[in-house]
């Protein structure tokens, strides 16, 4: 389940270090190519909402299969496309159909009760190093073979993965019996059922909105003056966040253990540092090195603890109750990689660094206005009078 997840997700990630590589082959300014990242962030917040809820309605193991047979279509598009709107058009369709990974870690959370925060935990670390070597892989085969390679090669991984999830994938009993349109509906209900998943969605927008906004406009600090690193070299930077999604079960280990509002306020935490250091060294490498590990740790630590609460609320519910919050962390990630282009045009990296610390900090301020919904005996009281 984590190697499938990784895979599939990493997808949408591919086109951040290469986005210069892609500019110069199709004579672009990198600004606008750098639309296709954010293109597949707003394709996947869309097949979040309209496709992972299926997943309490049809067996989720077929749904990962059509999924995935679509994304490697998709794949295939973008790598054999001549103009930038046939780029942007498979960029959505990459991210719409790469949500197989959000399908999974709901499927996760129901094979089990207890060490939920753990299992999910596990799945949720292959997740994030599909996503953080996703920039290395792209900007070696960038480097040896051009950016086309990258997606035939990301088409071919992900239909190994289409093999062995038919053959090793459990089915999924259905938990929901009414229309498509009666499911929508119902998943948008579930933000009006827990205030935990309301608080959750906010902090999830606004920190994965940070991390967004850093990988995005890194790519274009780093591409330009004083470095003008290539592909590779940018891509390279992916490596030194793997170490904050190796620490990510440990945040999940704490939650399980009822330290929710401790966990979310540390991880946080080390979000707004890690970007008070880059408005102190913006052009420091050792300091952007540092950001890397101290910025993914801290985004993946409370994306962890959050999952950890969320599917804690209603197993009955896991697919709509993920959509939910993963729509909302993946509208965060969208809306903010563009406005940090947006503010990178107007003032280059510092002012793009600015706005990253904006969002940090509404994102521990939010955790310390909302931390009291996450103590278990609060959390207990609630589920009792539901």
């Amino acid at each position: 389940m984590a190697f499938t997840a990784g895979i599939a997700v990493a997808n949408v990630y591919y086109s951040q270090p290469i986005l210069e590589a892609i500019a110069h082959s199709l004579k672009i300014p990198i600004e606008q190519a750098g639309s296709i990242s954010v293109l597949s962030q707003v394709g996947y917040g869309l097949g979040l909402f309209f496709l992972t809820p299926i997943g309490d309605m049809i067996d989720r193991k077929k749904l990962i299969l059509y999924l995935q047979l679509l994304l490697i279509a998709s794949l295939l598009l973008f790598a054999f496309s001549t103009n930038i709107l046939l780029l942007f058009l498979a960029s959505v369709l990459i991210g719409t159909f790469a949500v197989v990974a959000q399908v999974v870690l709901p499927m996760a959370a129901s094979l089990v009760e207890e060490n939920r925060g753990k299992v999910v935990a596990q799945i949720f670390t292959g997740l994030l190093i599909g996503i953080l070597t996703a920039r290395v892989f792209s900007g070696f085969i960038t480097h040896l073979w051009g950016w086309k390679y990258v997606y035939i090669i990301g088409a071919v991984f992900v239909g190994i993965t289409t093999v062995l999830m038919q053959t090793d994938f459990p089915s999924a009993k259905v938990q929901f019996n009414g229309t498509y349109k009666s499911l929508l509906k119902s998943t948008i209900a579930q933000l009006g059922r827990f205030p935990q998943l309301r608080a959750a969605s906010i902090t999830g927008m606004l920190t994965f909105g940070t991390l967004s906004a850093f990988w995005i406009t890194l790519t274009l600090h780093l591409s330009g003056e004083p470095f003008h690193y290539n592909p590779s070299t940018i891509g390279l930077f992916g490596l030194l966040a793997v170490v904050g999604a190796v620490i990510a079960p440990v945040f999940g280990k704490i939650a399980d253990n009822g330290g929710q509002s401790k966990s979310l306020i540390f991880s946080t935490g080390i979000v707004v540092l890690s970007v008070i250091i880059l408005l102190i060294f913006p052009e420091s490498v050792i300091a952007i090195s540092a950001v890397v590990i101290l910025l993914d740790m801290g985004v993946q630590g409370a994306q962890v603890t959050n999952i950890s609460i969320i599917y804690n609320l209603d197993a009955s519910s896991n697919s709509r109750i993920n959509t939910v919050y993963m729509t909302a962390y993946f509208i965060g990630g969208s809306t903010s990689a563009f406005l940090s282009i947006e503010a990178y045009k107007m003032g280059g990296w510092i002012y793009s660094v600015i706005f990253m610390a904006i969002l940090s900090i509404l994102a521990i301020g939010n955790v310390l206005i909302s931390r009291k919904k996450l103590e278990p005996k609060t959390i207990q009281r609630l589920e009792m009078s539901k």
